[in-house]
């Protein structure tokens, strides 16, 4: 693979093509790593820091490769981008004729035949979603792809998109009277056919490493697969190689049936009755469990009267509705899929009650037994407590090339936590800074005499601490909290200070809007504070100097009574190894790294980063935090921060 220097040459094909392109040593480097892997199929783990430009890092070497290329990313978002924008962009600078497809979860495509039968059969919620089913059904008439994202006009969370879309459970498959009209089967042929597909990590592991979905022929065609967002993957591979059973799945398969049984049984009405009290049943085992938003062990809630009681109903109304299935699957394809997915159910309730996941999912390996419960939903959850045995099965046989990249995989220069959780023990490793010059553009400030994190007013003294600093910055900050509780007392508490003072700087939370529409409002109004929990610490880019301060509560440790966690780090210390110094505090780092990421998004961005948690300078293992962030100056002072704002920001012109 040659010519990988002169592409990101001040005057190669990127910088024609690219406006405001500037070779980085970083991102050339990079890219010739990348290209060496590729041609000796090998495996590589790369960490490249916030302006490296990873992703053209990898994109050139794939294009000029010649072979079949997976890019598997975190989000959706980042699929779009790299599918509409990046992937274009590059393949014309290089002028090869690589063809590349777009490929996203199921649920993503509307299905002509379940939006036919909602459009006769479903009761929405509300007449604002019926308009919207309205809505979707025209855009299927005019569109290509059938990709929801096109559909601009009806909103993402609308409850229309669950009856208008399919799912793994209740696709039909080649028996669908619709198959010829599928988006989800043209998308997959097209996939098929391109040198370069672009999917996100949830699809690969349930399509392509699961093969629960009949793509098990993308993978072996594949010469290279590349993980951008990297990070996410244990987590995401967890979830996958285990087993969750949630109520909304139940919930979905009695509305599915009574949709069929009102098509095709219209003059069986216990079915109907069998799938009214499913979904009930399923509604009483979230009611029989306290709470929102929380983990528990199983062993915690199954010796509980009511849980034990409604996981009794819930089982009987899956084998009641059983029952009644068998004697109308024949009448059709849609009943005889609602069967299907019943006795799969009834098959997945008795696994996590015996406490043993699926073999062909988890691979056999210990598994601990745990509950989620949301606000109005739960799922029974079996996790593998090491993913990496399972991971490498699915990482051998056809030789090939594995990147794994992002911004935060390394503690310092060290790799070991990561390519220990997906058994990566062959891979070559490297890491590239960032090439923002941190020392002139950013501060960090760790405050003096914070109490202990653990003490009953620290998000009182979070608030008093941060204020002066938001304050001097004149809004323009994420405050970025580790639980929801702590989100919402800090908001409060700020709330009264700007009341206070009379200040006019908007207060922004997230959970009041979706996430776009609150990155949308923040970088419009140019002076507000957000306050947010863990979904605004990655993912979000916010350039200039509408955010100019990251306040972060705590350092990012995960609670230490999460089910799975628990779990795992009983098992490091019954193998005698350190879980805090070998699990715990790897996983802080990395967070820690994600969410001071938020800060520097530009070269000619500035601003401060100010962690409040006092085990940063106060702990010996605050050091390995310390030294993984990026080389901002240092202080303690909250003179230094006020005198950073009162700056004139100067410019290089």
């Amino acid at each position: 693979m040659q010519h990988i220097e002169r592409i990101f040459a001040p005057e190669g094909p990127l910088a024609d093509a690219v406006p405001g392109f500037r070779p980085r040593p970083q991102q050339l480097e990079m890219a010739q790593r990348i290209a060496a892997a590729i041609e000796g199929n090998t495996v590589l783990v790369a960490e490249a820091g916030t302006g490296t430009g990873k992703t053209f890092a990898y994109l050139v070497p794939a294009l000029l490769s010649g072979g079949k290329v997976i890019v598997s990313t975190g989000t959706k978002t980042l699929q779009d981008q790299l599918f509409n924008r990046d992937l274009p962009t590059v393949r014309d600078a290089l002028g090869v004729g690589a063809t590349i497809a777009l490929l996203k979860g199921r649920a993503n495509y509307v299905c002509p035949y379940h939006l036919e039968r909602s459009l006769s059969a479903a009761r929405l919620a509300t007449r604002e979603e019926a308009g919207h089913l309205r809505k979707i059904a025209r855009f299927a008439e005019r569109t290509r792809t059938g990709d929801r994202a096109e559909c601009i006009d009806v909103p993402e969370d609308s409850g229309a998109w669950a009856v208008a879309t399919s799912t793994r459970e209740n696709c039909l498959g080649q028996e669908c009277p619709n198959a010829k009209g599928c988006f989800v089967t043209a998308a997959r042929q097209e996939a098929l056919v391109a040198d370069v597909v672009v999917v996100n990590h949830h699809l690969f592991f349930a399509d392509v490493m699961l093969k629960d979905e009949g793509m098990g022929e993308l993978l072996p065609a594949c010469n290279t697969i590349i993980f951008d967002e990297a990070h996410q993957l244990p987590e995401v591979a967890g979830l996958f190689f285990g087993e969750s059973l949630s109520t909304t799945q139940i919930i979905e398969l009695a509305r599915d049936t009574r949709n069929e049984g009102i098509v095709s049984a219209k003059d069986y009405a216990p079915l109907q009755d069998a799938a009214n009290a499913l979904d009930k049943a399923a509604r009483d085992l979230r009611l029989a469990v306290k709470g929102e938003n929380l983990r528990l062990p199983a062993a915690r809630i199954e010796s509980e009267a009511a849980f034990i009681e409604a996981l009794q109903g819930l089982a009987d109304a899956i084998a009641e509705l059983g029952r009644h299935l068998d004697t109308q699957a024949e009448r059709g394809e849609g009943l005889a899929n609602c069967l299907r997915r019943t006795q799969e159910l009834a098959a997945s309730l008795k696994r996590w009650r015996g406490g043993s996941a699926d073999p062909e999912v988890a691979g056999g390996d210990d598994v601990v037994k745990w509950v989620e419960v949301y606000l109005q939903a739960m799922s029974l959850n079996l996790t593998p407590l090491d993913i990496a045995p399972i991971f490498q099965r699915q990482m051998e046989g056809h030789p090939r090339a594995w990147i794994f990249t992002s911004a935060t995989l390394a503690v310092g220069s060290n790799f070991s936590h990561y390519c220990g959780e997906l058994g990566l023990a062959e891979a070559t490793t490297a890491v590239w800074g960032s090439p923002f010059d941190y020392e002139k553009n950013a501060l960090l400030y760790a405050p003096t005499h914070m109490p202990d994190p653990n003490s009953p007013l620290y998000q009182e003294a979070v608030a008093e601490a941060a204020w002066p600093a938001i304050r001097a910055s004149g809004g323009r900050a994420f405050v970025l909290c580790t639980s929801l509780r702590a989100m919402r007392r800090i908001r409060e508490l700020l709330q009264e200070k700007l009341a206070a003072e009379g200040l006019d700087l908007p207060l922004l939370m997230q959970g009041e809007g979706s996430r776009t529409e609150l990155l949308e409002r923040f970088r419009f109004l140019g002076n507000a504070i957000l306050v947010a929990s863990q979904s605004f610490w990655e993912g979000v880019d916010v350039r200039g100097e509408a955010l100019s301060l990251v306040v972060i509560d705590k350092l990012p440790f995960a609670p230490p009574d999460d089910p799975v966690l628990a779990a795992r780090i009983d098992k490091l210390r019954a193998a005698g190894r350190n879980p805090f110094m070998e699990y715990q505090l790897p996983r802080a780092v990395i967070n820690m790294k994600q969410g001071s990421g938020r800060l520097i998004r530009d070269e000619d961005d500035r601003g401060v980063l100010m962690i409040c948690d006092p085990r940063l300078t106060g702990k010996p293992y605050g050091k390995a935090v310390w030294r993984s962030l990026p080389p901002m100056r240092r202080t303690r002072d909250l003179a230094d921060v006020e005198a950073f704002f009162a700056e004139p920001v100067k410019s290089d012109a």
